[in-house]
Parts: structure tokens; sequence; C-alpha cells
């Protein structure tokens, strides 16, 4: 028990920033870490590889999390107005920094799920290219391209030249092909 405490309770602000990264909202990001945490210690001797617990819990969370995206996009979200605080409905001043930070958020919810896990892992929570890879259960050389892309697709949309994938872009769904007229 000495093992855990002294191996998760430093991670414990890293998975906070990861699960908030990944959900956008503070309250569920906490709610995940905790689920995280809680199965972490009911786990405990299942771990494979004793020495990669960084991985690991990183791991659990990121499963957990994706199985609450899936959850909430079938779903839906549902809020009652009377739950709404009416500050939440107010714009703050938009003072340079904190647009700059909308404007990255924006940006980073903008990339598909697979570039954005991969850049969060690997540049914000520091995990190497093979702890990234075990973690989604991908090959390294993916880790490796979808963070490329990643990180190249959100300069451009950071610079104005890449602008967000409209509803009749190839990556909304629909096919690259020419709109053909047809003559009599």
């Amino acid at each position: 028990m000495n093992d855990l405490l002294l191996l998760v309770e430093p991670m414990i602000p890293a998975l906070r920033r990861y699960a908030r990264a990944l959900l956008r909202d503070r309250e569920s990001a906490d709610e995940l870490v905790q689920d995280c945490l809680e199965r972490v210690i009911s786990r405990w001797s299942q771990r494979r590889d004793v020495n990669d617990t960084r991985q690991w819990v990183f791991a659990i969370l990121h499963n957990l999390a994706m199985h609450r995206l899936r959850q909430q996009s079938r779903r839906g979200l549902h809020v009652a107005m009377e739950d709404i605080d009416e500050t939440e409905l107010g714009t703050p001043a938009p003072q340079e920094h904190r647009v700059r930070h909308h404007e990255l958020m924006r940006a980073l919810d903008l990339l598909p799920e697979d570039q954005r896990a991969v850049l969060l892992l690997v540049a914000v929570e520091d995990l190497s290219y093979a702890q990234a890879a075990k973690t989604l259960e991908i090959p390294v050389g993916t880790v490796m391209s979808r963070l490329a892309r990643a990180r190249q697709r959100l300069h451009r949309m950071l610079d104005g030249v890449d602008p967000p994938p409209s509803a009749a872009s190839p990556e909304a769904g629909q096919s690259a092909r020419p709109h053909l007229r047809r003559l009599k």
C-alpha cells in the first residue's frame, strides 16, 4: 500500500490536467480522476509492468474518459435552466492572453480525437512515445505520425491558415469530389 501512495499520489495533478483537457469540464474531470484512482487502488495487484505505473494509470484514465465521452455523445448534454449560474452566461473582458487561451482550446477541441489524445499525452503530460503508444494501445509509429499531424494542424489553425472543418469538408464525412452539373 505504501508503494501505491508513493507512486500514484504525485501523479494526481497530471491526471487532473489530462482529464480536464479531455473532458473540458472541471467537475467531470475531478469525478473522472476519482474513478480512476478507485480503479487503480482496486486493481493494484493486476499491474502487468510494475516498472511503468505512470503509463498504466494514464491508460486507465484515458479508457474511462473515452467511455464517458462515448456515453455522453449518445445521451447528449442535459442541463436544467435553474442549474445554470448567470455568471456563466456572461463573457469576461477579452484580454489578449484569455483570447489566445480560448483560441488554443477551441483549436484543440477541433482536432480529431486520436490526434488530440496523443498530443495531450506527449506534449502536456510528458509521456514518451512508447508510453503513449502503450496507453492508447497503438504502435509507436502511429503515435509519432498522429503527433506530427496534430502539431501541424494546431499551428495552422492558430495562424488562421487552416479553417475549422465545415459541414461540407471531407473531415466532416463528405467526400471531396467535385460537383458536376447535368447537361441535357
